[in-house]
């Protein structure tokens, strides 16, 4: 089944020093455009990552810190990644809870000048659990019959992923066609901050998704605990986190 698009959609893929999407950095990156019409376009980067690659990370996407020596850095790539994806929606493989606040925080590292925040994000593992509890690798088997060559490569990777929506699109009639829908579907919560860490509630307010203030509206607990503002600007959080926290600080204080 083809997509039914109003925006191109991107599906892209990150191979990494890591699964920490604050401290860790992309070493590979792959992402196909599709456009409304059905064109594509694809492009894969090996990226320099800055830091050393793990071995325990080398072992599972066979990247070595030889092998992105003379690659350029995100810095250098950053800003025509941005404009190759700006304005289009986004689809990954736990894209949502990995793959896009890692790339956001590659993006404000290196002040990159791109807002996702408004796009349409769809997690096409989200859908695959939801329908059936499996990997990447099962899901391309499961779906579109075939075994996927060059598992852990961003290229194989992403295109896989294109494969299984469109094929999960054919097999399952309930999902609709449209990237609104299966982005919404493929939402855990509605994230306020793309680590998760503020989400909105049924009443359409920022709460704090964790920690002893889970639940409780973020604009009341800055009022009466700027400390816990404090402690999370110097924390461990994202930079897009610690953004988002801002922007609601200071959005509060001129009401």
């Amino acid at each position: 089944m083809q997509l039914n698009l109003k925006n191109c959609l991107v599906f892209f893929d990150l191979e990494t020093t890591g699964i920490n999407p604050n401290s860790d950095r992309i070493v590979e990156i792959s992402y196909i455009k599709v456009h409304p019409n059905g064109k594509e376009e694809s492009k894969t980067y090996r990226v320099n990552p800055g830091i050393p690659i793990p071995k325990e990370s080398s072992d599972i996407h066979h990247i070595t810190d030889a092998d992105v020596a003379n690659c350029p850095s995100f810095k250098e790539i950053g800003q025509t990644i941005a404009n190759d994806i700006v304005g289009c929606d986004l689809a990954g493989f736990n894209s949502n809870r990995f793959d896009i606040p890692l790339l956001v925080e590659e993006f404000l590292r290196h002040d990159v000048d791109i807002d996702i925040s408004h796009r349409k994000l769809v997690d096409v593992q989200v859908i695959f659990h939801k329908m059936e509890q499996r990997t990447l690798s099962a899901a391309y088997k499961f779906y579109c019959n075939k075994e996927l060559e060059g598992a852990h490569g961003a290229e194989a990777d992403a295109k896989a992923t294109y494969e299984v929506l469109k094929a999960q699109l054919d097999r399952y009639p309930d999902l609709q066609n449209d990237v609104a829908s299966l982005s919404e579907f493929s939402m855990h919560n509605r994230n306020v901050d793309f680590a998760g860490k503020m989400v909105y509630n049924d009443a359409n307010v920022e709460v704090f998704n964790f920690g002893k203030y889970k639940d409780i509206p973020v604009e009341d607990v800055l009022k009466k605990d700027m400390g816990y503002y404090g402690w999370m600007m110097n924390g461990d959080f994202s930079l897009n986190t610690k953004n988002v926290l801002t922007r609601i600080r200071l959005r509060s204080v001129t009401k």
